[in-house]
């Protein structure tokens, strides 16, 4: 009875003790600077002024324009730089934006930096060393209260709050002087930027300038003030000082200067901002056009049950998507419908709308599991006319493209919708349970038809024959349409491996849906 009764107390204190820290930091609130507040800010304000209210766009589809706007923006910032991420993966593009954000806090621009927690494992004293600098802050977004520490314990703190912390913050948002922004599907990692040699992503970033940029500042602010968010230094036994700081921006020059000599193509490919900027260039091409931000409340994670829909996104997304009648178009890396969403594409093919669906396969997901929640939902959906499309896996090759193709294989990460071919949603927004309930998520929806068919292009091109399968019921059975070499042909078995296949199939047995 002894041991029984002592392994609570002992959980207890590990869970009390690991979640001790040596200072717990007052809540500084603060917010997004005025974009007046820089000469780089008033130079987008003085080309915004003639398009009273509209805001400037450019889509950034492939890896190496989506890296260097963000490099290139740091260079440009002269007042502030907001960034907020769920996922910040080490690797050489992330090294070379922090160099970047280093050099921008030395020159006085404030950084503020918002990560989730659960992807943060491991990163405190790299994060609290980071913020020894003056000018930057970190925070992290709806945190452990006890176990944040170690392995073992964090994974304890998990089980006595699990109705929290499958709930996080899947926003991605990149604010430079409250007047530049880029939102979409990409987080901080080589493998968002083709700079991963096994496995990178495909996605679509947007580019807003001007009145939009302001409004996103706005979404940080509520997540950066949120109660939920809590310095990194609360978690730290010490707080790294100047000295710290020295010695890892020591160890990081060293480690750019051995990339750029062991790694030289990749080095020179995303150093390439450095020499031949793009940004001015970039604003002369910009699409004006009316626009709103769209986001989650912070406060949704909160909920008991199934948070109120006043807080979703997607409350904010129902009218245009009740109000499609010509076409729709959805890109989105993982897809699980449900009843509500399959009753609603459904009848929205029913009433004679074109519904056109870009997924992964099976074979080219890396979360098998959510290809196992939108599997038994795609008989319906081609019954009632829906087109389906499932990105294959896409070989590496070198030259840069638009959209699909890389320097390693492919995997679709986008998040995209297009609405009769004249409005475009852009963000971190998955259409499944997920995005809509228990993640937080960000995005801009732009009404201009010329940003919508560049946006309907990419997606189109995804769903070519050599790129994609077509899912197809033929004779009653579902057959995969595709296209190699030239050929034409049709897959009676769906691609894909076994372990994938038993691990889309776990997920469906036992019930995972509504956490997908």
């Amino acid at each position: 009875m002894r041991p029984q009764r002592a392994l609570p107390l002992l959980l207890a204190l590990l869970l009390g003790l690991s979640g001790c820290t040596s200072v717990v930091t007052p809540r500084e609130v603060s917010h997004a600077l005025p974009a007046a507040d820089s000469a780089f800010g008033r130079s987008v304000q003085r080309q915004a002024a003639p398009y009273e209210g509209r805001s400037g766009f450019r889509l950034l589809p492939n890896s190496n324009e989506a890296f260097r706007a963000r490099a290139e923006l740091i260079r440009n910032a002269q007042a502030s730089i907001d960034l907020q991420y769920y996922i910040v993966h080490d690797g050489l593009s992330t090294r070379a934006l922090v160099h970047e954000l280093l050099r921008a806090a030395d020159r006085g621009v404030r950084v503020r930096i918002l990560l989730d927690d659960t992807t943060s494992d491991g990163l405190d004293n790299l994060m609290g060393t980071l913020a020894a600098h003056p000018n930057i802050q970190i925070r992290v977004f709806n945190p452990l209260h006890l176990g944040r520490s170690t392995g073992p314990t964090r994974a304890v703190g998990r089980l006595f709050n699990l109705s929290r912390q499958h709930r996080r913050m899947h926003n991605k948002l990149f604010l430079v002087d409250n007047s530049m922004a880029i939102v979409g599907g990409r987080n901080l990692g080589d493998e968002y930027f083709d700079a991963e040699p096994n496995l990178n992503f495909t996605d679509i970033d947007l580019l807003g300038v001007g009145p939009v940029a302001e409004q996103l500042g706005h979404s940080f602010d509520q997540y950066w003030n949120s109660a939920l968010s809590r310095p990194i230094g609360d978690f730290l036994w010490r707080q790294p000082d100047a000295d710290d700081l020295f010695i890892s921006r020591q160890r990081l020059e060293v480690s750019l200067a051995e990339a750029r000599l062991k790694r030289k193509a990749l080095y020179d490919r995303l150093m390439a901002y450095q020499s031949q900027p793009r940004l001015d260039v970039w604003r002369n091409e910009l699409i004006w056009a009316h626009s709103q931000a769209l986001w989650d409340a912070p406060s949704k994670v909160l909920a008991d049950g199934e948070p109120d829909p006043q807080l979703l996104l997607t409350q904010q997304l129902a009218p245009d998507l009740n109000h499609v009648h010509k076409e729709l178009i959805l890109v989105s890396a993982y897809f699980v419908p449900g009843e509500p969403g399959l009753l609603y594409l459904t009848s929205r093919a029913d009433a004679g709308t074109s519904v056109k669906l870009l997924t992964n396969s099976l074979e080219a997901t890396d979360v098998p599991a959510v290809h196992g929640g939108y599997a038994p939902y795609r008989r319906a959906l081609l019954e009632h006319g829906v087109q389906l499309y499932e990105l294959r896996r896409q070989p590496g090759d070198p030259r840069p493209r638009l959209g699909f193709h890389g320097s390693s294989d492919s995997s679709l990460h986008s998040k995209a919708m297009v609405f009769d071919q004249r409005k475009t949603f852009i963000g971190s927004f998955n259409f499944d349970p997920r995005s809509v309930l228990w993640n937080t998520e960000v995005g801009v929806m732009v009404d201009s038809p010329e940003l919508a068919e560049y946006t309907r292009e990419l997606a189109l091109q995804g769903m070519a024959p050599a790129l994609s399968y077509q899912v197809k019921l033929l004779e009653g059975k579902m057959v995969w349409a595709t296209e190699d070499n030239g050929q034409r042909h049709i897959l009676v078995t769906e691609p894909g491996g076994i372990w994938r296949r038993f691990n889309a199939w776990i997920s469906k047995a036992v019930g995972l849906e509504k956490m997908l």
